[in-house]
Order: C-alpha cells, then sequence, then structure tokens
C-alpha cells in the first residue's frame, strides 16, 4: 500500500525500529444559545448565512462582546480535565487569511488560556491505565464552513467553486491541547481513539456541548511524529485536521505512523505540514505547510476585556461538577450485573450512554446489552459504522423487545422489524402492521401448516411417534418455513406433539 507515492511501512514492523509521538487537538464546540462574542443564534442546521450579524461578519466599527455562558463551560471543561484555572487571561488576534474568517482573524487565546497544566487518565481496552497531560484548554470562536462543489469528493481539490456558510463563525469554541505523548507504542492508534472518546463523554456529561461528532460539535487535530528507537529528540510532526469520529482516529494515526516511517526509510524527510482525511481510502492527503505560532503574529486583543476569575466563582462552578465519568463507569457497572470483559466492550465500543438510556426507557441491562452488543453491533459492523451512527434509538429497542416479549413477534422477525425501521418505516409497530410481520398463533393456521409438513415429511413423523421427541425440530423448522417465519415456535411444537399422539 502506498500514501500519495509513499511506500507504506507495516504497522508491526515500523515498531521495531521507530517510536511514536502523539499530540492531539480537541475543539469542542460549546452549546451557548449565543455565539462566542455576538448575539446572533448558535444553532446547527439552519438555512445558511441566517445567524450570523455584523460582529461575525467582521463589519466595521463593531465591538465583540463575551459569552459569561461560554467562558463558565470553559471553567468547567479545564476542572473537568484536572487543570489550573487561570486567575487572569486575555483573548488574542490570530492573524491569517481565509475565506470562512470574514475578519482576517480568528479571536482566540494564546499565551494565556483559561485553564492549564491538567491530566486525564485514559483506561485502554485491556484495562491499562495510560495518563495524557493536559497542557492547556482555551477558548475562541469557530470558523465559518466552506462547502465546495463540482467535484466528486466534497473536498477542495477538484472543486469547480465554493460556498460559504458564516452561520457558524463566531460558535465558541474550547481548545484542548495536549502535551507531547510518548511511550505509547502500538497502542498510540487505540490510545487516540479512547483519548478523544473520553473527551467525549466529559462534555457532554457536563451538558456544555452537544457533543455529536458527525455534526462537528467535537473534532481531533491528530499531531503524529517519529522518533528512531532509543532517540530524545521529536521528530518532524504531520497534523491530520478535523477528524470527526473515533474510528477516523484511530485509522489516521496508525496510517501517518505507517507514512511517516516510508518516508524516513527512503532517506526522506518528513515536511511539517496539515492532512487531509479521506475516509473512503483510510488514507491522508497534505493540505499546506504547518504555521508555527509565530506565523500568526498573535497580539492582544483590543476590543475585549480581560477574563478575571475568583476563587468563590471557580468554586461555585466546580460544585455543579456531574459525576466524575470513572466513577460513573463504575456506578454502572454494578448497577447493570455486567462482568469485567461485558462492560469493557461496552466501552469499548462507545454505546455505554445507548444502554443507559435503553435502560431508562424501560429494557433490563440484559436486554439493552443483547440488542446494542449484538444485533446493533452486527449492524454498523457491515455498515462501517460505528453503533451510534446507525441510527437506532433507545425507544426503538424497548418497542422491539416489546413486540418480542408480548408474543407478536419472533427473534427473526425482530431482526426484519428492524430492517424496516433502519429502512424508514415508522416505528416497530408501524412496521409490523405495514409488512404483515406478526407472529401467526392461530391455532388453526398453523394446524394446516403442522399438516402440511407431517405429510411432506412421513418419515420423521414416525421416529416422532417412536419416541425420538427431538426430531420434532424438522417438522418446526418446516412450518417456520411456511409461515415465512412467523409461526409461533413453541404453539407449534405442542400441536405437532399432539397431532402425533405424543408426550413432549
Amino acid at each position: 500500500m502506498t500514501g500519495a507515492g509513499v511506500e507504506l511501512v507495516p504497522f508491526d514492523e515500523l515498531l521495531e525500529r521507530y517510536e511514536p509521538a502523539l499530540g492531539f487537538e480537541v475543539h469542542v464546540e460549546l452549546n451557548t444559545v449565543t455565539k462566542m462574542f455576538s448575539s446572533a443564534p448558535n444553532a446547527f442546521g439552519d438555512v445558511p448565512n441566517t445567524n450570523v450579524n455584523e460582529v461575525d461578519l467582521g463589519l466595521p466599527g463593531v465591538l465583540p462582546v463575551v459569552n459569561k455562558a461560554a467562558v463558565e463551560s470553559s471553567i468547567k471543561i479545564g476542572l473537568a480535565l484536572n487543570c489550573t484555572i487561570a486567575e487572569f487571561c486575555r483573548f488574542s488576534r490570530k492573524n491569517y487569511f481565509y475565506p470562512d474568517t470574514p475578519k482576517n482573524f480568528q479571536t482566540s487565546q494564546y499565551d494565556e488560556p483559561i485553564a492549564y497544566d491538567g491530566y486525564l487518565d485514559i483506561e485502554l481496552s485491556d484495562g491499562t491505565v495510560f495518563r495524557i497531560e493536559i497542557e492547556r484548554a482555551h477558548m475562541e470562536e469557530d470558523a465559518g464552513k466552506l462547502t465546495h462543489l463540482g467535484g466528486s469528493t466534497g473536498r477542495i481539490q477538484g472543486a469547480d467553486y465554493s460556498l460559504v456558510d458564516y452561520n457558524r463563525a463566531g460558535v465558541p469554541l474550547v481548545e484542548i491541547v495536549t502535551k507531547p505523548i510518548l511511550g505509547a507504542g502500538s497502542r498510540a492508534p487505540e490510545l487516540a481513539k479512547a483519548y478523544v472518546a473520553a473527551i467525549r463523554e466529559i462534555v457532554k456529561s457536563l451538558g456544555v456541548s452537544d457533543a455529536r461528532m458527525e455534526r462537528g460539535n467535537v473534532r481531533c487535530d491528530a499531531n503524529v511524529s517519529l522518533m528512531p528507537k532509543g532517540s530524545n529528540t521529536l521528530g518532524t510532526r504531520s497534523e491530520t485536521k478535523n477528524v470527526n469520529s473515533l474510528r477516523a482516529v484511530e485509522h489516521a494515526v496508525r496510517f501517518e505512523m505507517e507514512r511517516h516511517a516510508g518516508v524516513l526509510d527512503a532517506g526522506g524527510k518528513v515536511v511539517q505540514e496539515t492532512r487531509h482525511w479521506h475516509e473512503d481510502t483510510r488514507s491522508t492527503t497534505s493540505g499546506r505547510p504547518k504555521s508555527d505560532a509565530d506565523d500568526y503574529r498573535y497580539f492582544p486583543e483590543p476590543d475585549l476585556v480581560p477574563v478575571v476569575t475568583t476563587v468563590e466563582w471557580v468554586e461555585s462552578l466546580r460544585a455543579q461538577l456531574p459525576e466524575p465519568p470513572a466513577e460513573r463507569r463504575k456506578r454502572l457497572q454494578t448497577e447493570w450485573g455486567y462482568t469485567d470483559l461485558e462492560f469493557r466492550d461496552v466501552v469499548n465500543a462507545g454505546i455505554m450512554d445507548e444502554i443507559e438510556a435503553t435502560i431508562a426507557a424501560g429494557a433490563t441491562a440484559a436486554v439493552a446489552r443483547k440488542w446494542w452488543m449484538g444485533e446493533i453491533a452486527r449492524r454498523a459492523k457491515l455498515a462501517d459504522l460505528e453503533p451510534v451512527e446507525l441510527g437506532v434509538s433507545p425507544e426503538t429497542v424497548v418497542e422491539l423487545q416489546g413486540l418480542i416479549d408480548a408474543g407478536k413477534i419472533n427473534d427473526k422477525l425482530a431482526r426484519e422489524v428492524l430492517d424496516g425501521v433502519l429502512a424508514g418505516e415508522g416505528s416497530p409497530t408501524d412496521v409490523v402492521a405495514s409488512r404483515g410481520l406478526a407472529v401467526v398463533s392461530d391455532d388453526g393456521a398453523l394446524q394446516a401448516a403442522i399438516d402440511e409438513a407431517l405429510a411432506a415429511q412421513p418419515d420423521v413423523a414416525d421416529k416422532i411417534r417412536g419416541g425420538k421427541v427431538q426430531a420434532v425440530g424438522a417438522i418446526v423448522g418446516g412450518v417456520m418455513k411456511t409461515t415465512r417465519g412467523q409461526a409461533d415456535a413453541g404453539r407449534v411444537r405442542e400441536l405437532i406433539l399432539k397431532t402425533l399422539g405424543v408426550e413432549g
């Protein structure tokens, strides 16, 4: 396999000669009512360029005002990441030209972030705990959104033209930056996925972000470099921008490690640059040379006053923090009665919230796990999606199981009902009615199918009469085939034995 002309080095092979160094910049969109520095609505999915005002467009003479709710959300994130909260911090102007940044600068924080020097303990799939040091979490505003048209990929490469939607311009962001992460070795891709998952879990539990990666509420810039084994000098890094799924973060880190090794093995030099992730090919392509901080000509924002915090304010926000995710996991495992392995599988699949919601909607812990770790996970894997991306709601699971428990459908029919739900045919009850999938439990209809099956397999009927009751399964199978799997198997068995005069 190659990456833009570079021969990729197999993952296991590169680990014999190189040690990865990682770094992550996770951007979290806050779910405040209004934007970071203006009164324009902060809402997703509205008509393009309707949630904007003069401040967002950078018109002459306008003045920004800091959103207090965004500051408080930022402090909560910092506290949840075990950071020190700054007593005094300022905003800066990060200067660069980009068509989705109408002011030609981004209002951000540079040398004075709201939160700094934190850490987060990440549990990997086998229970290993890896501590990631947080350099800082700073406040800034999001840019607008470019839509590239005329090409086949939806990306700027090959597009005929681009349209700009400024609805997202000015949406409050918190950027969480790690210190260099060393020592991950072969587990670097897994650690990348687990770290972003942990950030998403934290901000969702805090209630400060909708945390929907498919909408860009949580995006990760993944920095990767390699250094020869035994070296203490960090290699040149690449930064894969705006990766917006857990699976993609894992794959992007693995690909970049293999690509870097290919460049180094060929005697080349890794270019410090941004890279674009392509989900269809699970590869990256070059973006632009990566700028360092001094290239952005940061200087203090003259139109905004500094943010000053007090101990009382910070402690009042600390008191509002929810149960820490690690403690929540322990509590839920105890409440649900899952084994360590079962619960770890649930966490690794990223469906803990969905199972909790399914139980809250009326399912037992066993039923919730059966569906999410079984049929839903299987379908998600076939579609190359995360289970939560499949579009099955907790209420759908509860309704499906309720139909099974009521004897209206069986497990086989439930899978067909789920097909209909995912195809947009309505609720499980709607699909059962429209597709005629209800279990056939009428004795008259069942008896006709039984008589037909017995006539088709007289030798099996004789075996059952002779005492081989286990052979009844073949007749049941014939009835299920005739009824398209809609017969009540238990009742069919009873009627077969009754017909043949055999005690079951």
